[in-house]
């Protein structure tokens, strides 16, 4: 029998979408993707709301697809991070049954706020996005309204405002600490390589680095900092050498927001003369495989790619179950790793020595 008092803000609530959205999904009224109007027809029928109450599923909605989007900037194989994530995540959910679909969004596509050609919003079930870091396009994807999750995103957002999941590797405590022994060590003027507004990871590391600065008593000097926009990294060739022939004075040591930075930084700098570590000392993020191959090896922060694939594997899937739970932020612990870029260092366990 149906519940009387079932309204459609009750469904609304049980979905965390908006009245309006619920409204207009039961009535097939206004623009909604398919995929939120499934969702509010199937919670309708499970509360038993008015002309719903006698209806089974399979009748309205009959199979729902079992899909999963990824929604990346960069191929897997170029993202930092790695195969290995796309590889975790993709068991994680093909256990449960899921699908994942690959899409890229190009350049384009996000200056038109366009989503990707390939992309049917009503045959996906879940969204991920890796490495999409453009405030207006994260709220094209959002307002969709189907369940996402965001490894990693934009520098600037506000989490109340953030209507998605969101997972990042373990930041600021892990360059705090790289910082911190960098200073034990010795060095007083320490310089951030990097552009802290690229994204929430970047600005996260400054924030790190900012703090164990500050806690030590130590200024941090613009002028030995390269914190220009991040695309000037990858699209201007011999840029970071024309920055680092500029620098009238070098600190002691460089903090670096990944490990391709910090590669470049010490090529930029042996074409001056100036060696790693005799001359002053770098450390990276990311554990990238060029941090291990570089002469010295780079000292670094290792990121459990495989486990934060499945991590958000899990968290979306707890999402499609359950979408009215509050929205989570989560961090996977991180593991900084010294190695000869910077000899004075002494790691709290010798294990993490060249590893």
């Amino acid at each position: 029998m149906a519940k009387e008092k079932v309204t459609i803000q009750d469904i609304a609530d049980a979905l965390g979408i908006s009245r309006n959205t619920a409204s207009k999904a039961l009535n097939d009224s206004g623009n909604i993707p398919e995929e939120t109007r499934n969702r509010v027809i199937k919670k309708a029928i499970e509360l038993k709301y008015k002309q719903f109450a006698y209806v089974e599923s399979e009748q309205v909605l009959g199979k729902t697809p079992r899909n999963i989007a990824l929604l990346t900037e960069n191929l897997p194989n170029t993202s930092h991070f790695g195969s290995l994530l796309i590889s975790g995540l993709e068991k994680r959910i093909s256990s449960e049954g899921y699908n994942l679909s690959i899409h890229i969004v190009r350049e384009v596509d996000q200056s038109d706020l366009a989503l990707p050609n390939n992309f049917d919003a009503a045959k996906v079930d879940g969204i991920i996005c890796i490495e999409l870091f453009d405030p207006e396009y994260t709220r094209l994807i959002t307002d969709l309204g189907i369940p996402t999750i965001f490894i990693d995103c934009a520098a600037n957002i506000c989490y109340p405002d953030f209507h998605a999941d969101l997972l990042l590797m373990e930041n600021e405590h892990s360059t705090y600490q790289l910082t911190k022994k960098l200073i034990d060590s010795g060095c007083k003027s320490i310089g951030f390589v990097g552009d802290y507004n690229h994204c929430k990871s970047f600005n996260e590391r400054w924030v790190g680095y900012h703090r164990a600065m500050l806690e030590s008593g130590l200024q941090v000097d613009p002028a030995h900092c390269i914190t220009d926009d991040d695309k000037l990294f990858f699209s201007k060739p011999g840029w970071m050498m024309e920055r680092v022939s500029a620098l009238e004075s070098l600190p002691s040591a460089y903090v670096c927001a990944n490990d391709f930075i910090a590669v470049e930084l010490i090529r930029a700098f042996r074409s001056r003369q100036v060696a790693v570590p005799q001359h002053l000392v770098i450390c990276g993020f990311d554990n990238a495989p060029e941090s291990r191959i570089i002469e010295p090896p780079l000292t670094t922060v290792h990121i459990y790619s495989s486990e934060m694939g499945i991590k958000a594997a899990e968290m979306l899937l707890s999402r499609i179950d359950n979408p009215a739970q509050p929205y989570q932020v989560s961090h996977i612990a991180t593991t900084p790793i010294i190695r000869e870029s910077t000899p004075g260092i002494m790691p709290a366990d010798p294990a993490l020595v060249s590893n």
